[in-house]
């Protein structure tokens, strides 16, 4: 399994935490890896950046408020926000992604799960987080 669809499925469990509050997080990824097709190292790379994402998830909300001018997260699609939550993880967070495959992979998952704007406005936001 590539790094992109790994991604894919990291910001599926983020995404996930936007209808399953009651649920415990570490519970609901377990279920989903459990019916994943892939082998457990794979499984244990994305349970691992999922669980540390949910983890950071108010400082990186807090970047993403900071940096999304006139906008707040809660007017804001969830499927961007997800996406949002995964890269701006990955640039302050993960050392080993560089920042522009970061935010290129954000972008992608932009076009291929988002709105017709989503991929400019994850981009813009992106760009503001990094200058």
């Amino acid at each position: 399994m590539n790094r992109r669809i790994m991604r894919e499925h990291i910001f599926k469990l983020i995404f996930s935490i936007e209808f399953n509050e009651e649920e415990k997080f570490e519970d609901r990824v377990k279920v989903y890896l459990d019916e994943l097709d892939t082998n457990e190292e794979v499984k244990d790379y994305i349970k691992n950046k999922a669980v540390s994402i949910q983890e950071k998830m108010d400082a990186i909300d807090e970047t993403i408020n900071t940096n999304a001018k006139k906008w707040s997260i809660s007017r804001m699609s969830k499927v961007d926000v997800s996406i949002l939550r995964v890269a701006i993880y990955e640039i302050e967070y993960d050392d080993d992604i560089p920042t522009n495959v970061a935010i290129n992979e954000a972008v992608e998952i932009a076009k291929k799960y988002g709105g017709d704007h989503s991929p400019s406005f994850v981009n813009g936001i992106l760009a503001k987080v990094v200058n």
